[in-house]
C-alpha cells in the first residue's frame, strides 16, 4: 500500500525515461518560455553526474564548452520542462561523478566510446510527451504561417 507521499510522487513521475549514465553525451530538449511564446531549446553535452537514480528527484548534470567557457546545467529528469532526453554517445567511465573533466581540455578531454544500440536506448513511448511536442510544433507552424501571410499582405499593399 502506497503512502500519500509515494502516491503523489508516482503521479508526478514520467512513465518512461531514457536510461542516462555518467559519461553519456546527451541532447536535452528543454521547454523555454519567453513572454507568451514557447520553444524548445537543445543543450548537448557530457553527463558528468547522475543523482538519485529512479527517484522523482533524480537529476543529471550536463557539461559542455560554449565559446571556450565550460557551462554546466543540472536538469531534473522528471521535470515537465525537460521534454526529451536523447543519448548520442556512450563512453566507458568508472565513476559516477566526473569532476576531473573540468580540468581537461582538447584531446585529453576525450573519453573512449562504447558501442551501444542508439535506437534501443532512445526509444520510449510516452504518448503525453509526444503529443506535447507535436502541439508545440503545430503552434510554431501556425505562428510562422501567420507571419508569412502578414508579409505577403504588406507586399501586396506596397
Amino acid at each position: 500500500m502506497l503512502s500519500p507521499i509515494q502516491a503523489l510522487e508516482a503521479s508526478q513521475k514520467k512513465h518512461q525515461v531514457v536510461d542516462v549514465k555518467s559519461g553519456d553525451t546527451v541532447k536535452v530538449h528543454q521547454k523555454i518560455k519567453e513572454g507568451n511564446k514557447e520553444r524548445i531549446q537543445i543543450f548537448e553535452g557530457l553527463v558528468i553526474r547522475t543523482d538519485r537514480g529512479n527517484s522523482l528527484t533524480s537529476s543529471i548534470t550536463v557539461r559542455r564548452i560554449a565559446s571556450g567557457i565550460g557551462v554546466e546545467k543540472t536538469y531534473l529528469v522528471h521535470s515537465p520542462l525537460v521534454v526529451k532526453l536523447e543519448v548520442t554517445k556512450r563512453s566507458k567511465v568508472r565513476r559516477n561523478y566526473l569532476s576531473y573533466m573540468r580540468k581537461l581540455s582538447g584531446k585529453s578531454a576525450r573519453l573512449s566510446g562504447v558501442a551501444f544500440d542508439k535506437n534501443a536506448v532512445n526509444t520510449i513511448s510516452d504518448p503525453v510527451a509526444e503529443a506535447e511536442i507535436e502541439h508545440i510544433k503545430e503552434e510554431a507552424a501556425e505562428v510562422h504561417e501567420a507571419e508569412v501571410a502578414e508579409k505577403a499582405a504588406e507586399e501586396a499593399k506596397a
